[in-house]
């Protein structure tokens, strides 16, 4: 592991080591553990809006598929 330096402000900094999981397990392991969620659901984000990106236009399916078009549709969120 590498160490780095992060800036808090102080309210914040209190109100994170008075999390009794900061107090078990300590100020690196619940921010790593809390970068990691949000890199994943960042990640999750990107991959959705391309997959919108690249098949949410609506410019059909070609003439071979002509008529198919509306058969399938994203979900909406």
């Amino acid at each position: 592991m590498k160490p780095v330096q992060v800036l808090f402000d102080e309210p914040l900094l209190r109100r994170l080591d008075a999390d009794e999981e900061v107090r078990r397990l300590g100020r690196s392991a619940v921010l790593r553990r809390a970068v990691a969620e949000y890199l994943r659901k960042r990640r999750a984000r990107t991959t959705a809006e391309r997959y919108r990106r690249a098949y949410g236009k609506r410019e059909g399916l070609g003439e071979e598929f002509r008529g198919w078009e509306d058969q399938g549709a994203w979900p909406e969120t």
